[in-house]
């Protein structure tokens, strides 16, 4: 018995578009999930931040600034840091990437800090504001 040649030719087509397909599957994907170097120096700079005060903790320096407590100071510089981020990529055109979520996380984070450290409720009510205007601001400018 011999082969029909138009059979290994419908053959090697179909194979053909089944690499086609998984090449443009793993295009989309990586493309999907570049490597965002702002993401990461971010979250480089909030664990160097979270190391640096547990170390200044556990050397007593704290004590002379009213004595807050480690973790108070790694909430709010995360806050901080990711507020940072925030503005940063609203400014610079090229990293530019959806904001909202950060800015409420940092917001909140900077609320516990805050809250913690000055022993106020003041501070949630200003967190609130600042959230508040952000989902303003999102829904009329249209901020990602």
């Amino acid at each position: 018995m011999s082969e029909d040649p138009r059979d290994y030719d419908r053959m090697e087509k179909q194979d053909e578009k089944q690499y086609e397909k998984a090449e443009k599957h793993e295009k989309s994907w990586d493309e999907k999930w570049e490597r965002d170097p702002v993401s990461a120096a971010v979250w480089a700079v909030i664990l160097i931040w979270a190391g640096v005060a547990l170390l200044v903790e556990n050397l007593g320096l704290l004590t002379r600034f009213g004595s807050p407590r480690a973790w108070t100071l790694i909430l709010v510089g995360a806050g901080a840091i990711l507020i940072l981020e925030s503005v940063y990529r609203l400014l610079v055109p090229a990293h530019r990437r959806p904001v909202g979520g950060s800015l409420v996380v940092g917001a909140i984070l900077l609320g516990i800090g805050l809250g913690q450290w000055l022993e106020t409720n003041l501070v949630w009510a200003v967190v609130l504001i600042g959230v508040g205007v952000v989902a303003l601001l999102r829904g009329i400018v249209g901020w990602d």
